[in-house]
């Protein structure tokens, strides 16, 4: 008798594990959670963090300085595909996002981290590779800074924070 009840509890339990994943999945599908603006990492369900010495994306700006007010092109360049990604700019004196995303590619919307349209976030899970942004400085001086980007290869796989190289605002004393 109690083998027979082991079955249906294993179905049962199969079928709320299978229940769960899909939320998951539909849930991040759309683009990343709120609660992954601070340390921009994914919130799937066991998802596995790779290295970012040896990730396959770039994050890079054609400019090495800005002043206060500038439009700053943004590109992401990657040699493989991926699902989802989360983009941010960051001061380097203390980290704190800044900064607005202007322009966007299509799979991808505006979050609001700390301001409106401070972080870039995908809108589906089409699969994407190289994108392009323009990122809008604040109006006063906000000192350098770099962009930071996490990849969502698949739902288990990602890259968190992948730096750019330091963009210096000009006209420092």
């Amino acid at each position: 008798m109690e083998e027979g009840g082991r079955a249906p509890t294993a179905i049962v339990g199969w079928a709320c594990m299978t229940l769960c994943l899909v939320s998951y999945v539909a849930a991040f599908s759309q683009g990343a959670s709120l609660s992954a603006c601070s340390d921009m990492m994914p919130r799937h369900l066991r998802v596995q963090l790779h290295s970012s010495s040896s990730n396959y994306v770039t994050v890079h700006t054609n400019m090495s300085f800005f002043f206060p007010g500038d439009k700053v092109p943004v590109t992401v360049r990657s040699t493989r595909d991926y699902m989802g990604f989360m983009l941010q700019a960051r001061k380097v004196s203390n980290m704190e996002i800044t900064g607005t995303f202007i322009f966007l590619p299509p799979g991808s919307k505006l979050l609001t981290c700390s301001e409106d349209g401070d972080t870039v976030t995908h809108s589906d899970k089409s699969l994407k590779r190289n994108l392009s942004f323009v990122w809008k400085a604040p109006d006063q001086p906000i000192g350098d800074i770099k962009f930071f980007i996490s990849i969502v290869q698949s739902y288990f796989v990602y890259w968190a924070k992948i730096e750019s190289a330091v963009v210096a605002q000009g006209g420092k004393n």
